[in-house]
């Protein structure tokens, strides 16, 4: 009988009363490992409940307080980070030093929010009339929601619940069912970081439990990672039911190349932006622009390194790991057949990779195809998987062009040793985040991650100054006192509680 991942509600876990569950699968083995609870909306209103009737108490806990929990969190995480580490390759397949890789980057995170007293200090105006002084605060804005994706289980999350807690509001995350377990250590942690109970909760569920997130009043904000179309959905669901919301939706990243480029950095970028984590990340590199009579060259370097990645279990010394789940390794092998049929030419062929694991895993080698043109579906859709396509363009200006009409805009990158190719390139491609000779632009912690177009939903990008401003509201006091003389002795030393 296999484990059931259950619910976390009020600081305990929780089984739900829906009796409605789902396979979670190791995708290296192809192997049911849990069954997880889906709640019903009576379990998901429990949980909101909790989360609302935890509220009061941590808005008012002080900031110095959430810091000293936050703190302890971050000394927690950093100490068992493996322990997390092997918990998301399990469930999501991902190879264990990429899985380290993501608790880092949502350690920074956290690490950005124990700086909580200093980004939630406020501004002050002494005698801005005449014995009447004005200031500044920001104040949460409630039990929030965080919906996060089966890519990311730990990241992802990451990037919205330290900002949430510290500044003072109460969480509920939903997390996909397809890796759950993640999500519950974290919640585990937070107790025994000496959060209180209801402050982090955890919902396991489907559309039935995101609807009510997005629907229930008692939620004052939705944080979404996904795709375009349900990113789509969850911003007007949401915005409708009166909520504020920031809903990072899907991507197709673009990397041009430039004659006079480093052509070995260019192809050691493409796969390692093309087909890390086996391609399923927002911000994998999945179109290569090769400008001019670079191409073939290009092509063939990065051909050459994508013959010698190895495919295999997470758990052992792979370079790549299996796909999530067999629906989406064959969704992925579909796009690499119509690619054919439209007449892109197929440079390597990951569909019969001789993996390094079990003949059930979900296994899809890395795909390069060559000579893609925009009408292909290969090129249109966000494919989410290790596939590769290089367009051919004849000048910078065509290949700026097809980035910019392209209806995604989350990443873009160039590759050139032209200071001024490159200076131009920031300035005129639409896209939220730019990297020049770095090929997946993921910004630090203190500066804030989103996209344009299409690839975001609201105004709001996640976590730095910008996560910061979405978790809380702000509020102006404008006060006048009588000159009244101070009375009483008190010699203590002030206290910072």
């Amino acid at each position: 009988m296999t484990a059931l991942v259950q619910h976390w509600c009020d600081g305990k876990l929780w089984t739900g009363t829906s009796g409605r569950t789902a396979p979670v699968t190791n995708p290296a083995t192809g192997a049911v490992t849990a069954h997880v609870a889906l709640a019903d909306i009576g379990d998901a209103q429990r949980v909101i409940g909790a989360a609302a009737a935890a509220f009061p108490a941590w808005r008012d806990t002080s900031v110095a307080k959430r810091a000293a929990i936050l703190f302890r969190f971050r000394e927690l995480l950093n100490e068992r980070k493996s322990e997390l580490s092997e918990i998301i390759t399990r469930e999501h397949g991902k190879v264990l030093h990429d899985a380290l890789g993501e608790v880092g980057r949502g350690q920074e995170v956290v690490e950005f929010a124990c700086g909580i007293p200093h980004l939630m200090s406020g501004r002050f105006t002494e005698n801005a009339s005449t014995k009447l002084d004005v200031y500044s605060i920001r104040q949460p804005v409630g039990p929030v929601a965080i919906i996060s994706p089966f890519n990311f289980p730990a990241m992802v999350p990451m990037w919205f619940f330290p900002l949430a807690i510290a500044t003072g509001n109460t969480v509920v995350l939903k997390p996909s069912e397809k890796d759950p377990s993640a999500a519950l250590w974290l919640a585990r942690l937070w107790a025994e970081a000496g959060l209180p109970d209801g402050v982090f909760n955890v919902l396991q569920g489907d559309k039935i439990a995101v609807d009510e997130l997005l629907t229930d009043r008692r939620i004052k904000a939705v944080s979404f990672v996904g795709s375009t179309p349900v990113a789509e959905y969850v911003y007007a669901t949401a915005t409708a039911a009166g909520k504020r919301v920031q809903a990072l939706g899907g991507a197709k990243n673009h990397a041009l190349v430039l004659p006079g480029a480093d052509l070995d950095l260019a192809a050691d970028a493409m796969v390692n932006a093309g087909f890390g984590s086996a391609g399923e990340r927002c911000m994998a590199i999945s179109v290569c622009v090769a400008v001019g009579a670079i191409g073939d060259e290009l092509v063939a370097g990065i051909a050459a390194r994508t013959r010698s990645i190895k495919t295999g279990d997470g758990t052992g010394d792979a370079d790549m790991g299996p796909l999530v789940t067999r629906a989406h390794r064959d969704r992925v092998a579909s796009y690499i057949e119509a690619g054919l049929v439209a007449g892109a030419e197929l440079v390597v062929d990951g569909r019969a990779v001789e993996a390094d694991g079990s003949p059930d895993g979900f296994w899809l080698g890395p795909t390069l195809l060559d000579r893609v043109t925009p009408e292909m579906s290969v090129y249109t859709d966000e494919i989410f998987g290790p596939v590769l396509a290089v367009v051919r363009a004849d000048s910078y200006d065509a290949a700026l062009e097809l980035i910019n009409d392209n209806p995604y805009g989350n990443g873009a990158a160039i590759f050139t040793n032209d200071g001024g190719a490159a200076r131009r390139f920031q300035n005129e491609v639409e896209a939220g985040m730019v990297g020049i000779n770095v090929p997946i632009p993921v910004p630090m912690a203190y500066y804030s991650f989103g996209g344009w177009k299409a690839s975001l939903f609201g105004d709001a990008h996640a976590h730095g100054a910008d996560g910061v401003q979405f978790f809380t509201r702000g509020k102006a006091v404008t006060t006048r006192w009588p000159d009244l003389s101070r009375s009483g002795l008190e010699l203590g030393f002030p206290q910072n509680t």
